[in-house]
């Protein structure tokens, strides 16, 4: 049966706001909405058990208790979900798990912030902007952030989530973030943090760690362009990496 099973009823939110960190372009919104949830030390609180999910059982490191590999997890002073994934979504499952995870927050009162990234070159900062559904235009006016320059989509789940927004007339925003679209781009979901959802929700979290990884990052994918410039013929074959969509 499709649902979200609630594992910490004694937690008590108000009309909380959800962000949404599904993996995808860039890995922008797993990176921030992981990076959230450890900045704010949140709890447990969750289980996610749409259509359309694989069934499969998830362990962490030094902990035998196993879990579902979409979790929601809760900071109860900031009235904040996080919603945390360990795998992607299918874009053919896409349309059930929205549905199914729609029709909670509806049920829930929950105002759901949904992370895109936006695979392109860019030069310097990545430039953030909004798109909304419902009410939820006078949220992005608040907090100053602009709406895309040019006409687009979102495709994948987070697509498929706006889309079920729209569709039910549901308050949500959705932040679109210019991102390295091949690569883990930790510098992106700092920007998403910092300009995004601190504004949007009026919580802050220490992004530092973040500025370092794409640093190390950075390093790590020179040293790998040399490598390959340097191999002879015989291990010049590779295979594309392949990211999240």
């Amino acid at each position: 049966m499709a649902r979200v099973r609630i594992e910490a009823d004694y937690i008590d939110l108000d009309d909380p706001m959800l962000v949404e960190g599904l993996p995808g372009a860039g890995l922008v919104g797993k990176i921030a909405a992981d990076h959230l949830a450890r900045g704010l030390d949140t709890t447990y609180y969750g289980s996610v058990y749409c259509d359309g999910l694989p069934s499969i059982a998830v362990y962490q490191g030094e902990d035998s208790t196993l879990r579902p590999p979409v979790r929601l997890y809760a900071a109860e002073s900031e009235d904040l979900l996080v919603l945390r994934s360990d795998i992607p979504v299918s874009p053919s499952s896409a349309p059930d798990f929205a549905s199914c995870l729609t029709d909670w927050i509806i049920d829930n009162g929950v105002l759901p912030l949904y992370l895109s990234g936006l695979g392109e070159q860019k030069e310097g900062a990545p430039n953030l902007y909004g798109v909304s559904t419902a009410g939820g235009e006078a949220l992005l006016e608040e907090a100053g952030i602009v709406p895309p320059a040019d006409g687009g989509l979102v495709s994948g789940p987070t697509g498929a989530l706006l889309s079920r927004a729209e569709f039910s007339n549901v308050d949500s925003v959705g932040l679109i973030i210019e991102c390295d679209g091949q690569f883990p781009d930790p510098e992106a979901a700092r920007v998403l943090l910092d300009a995004g959802i601190a504004p949007l929700t009026g919580i802050d979290v220490d992004t530092e760690a973040l500025t370092e990884q794409a640093e190390e990052i950075r390093a790590a994918r020179e040293r790998l362009a040399r490598q390959m410039g340097e191999a002879d013929d015989a291990s010049s074959e590779a295979q594309p990496l392949r990211m999240f969509q």
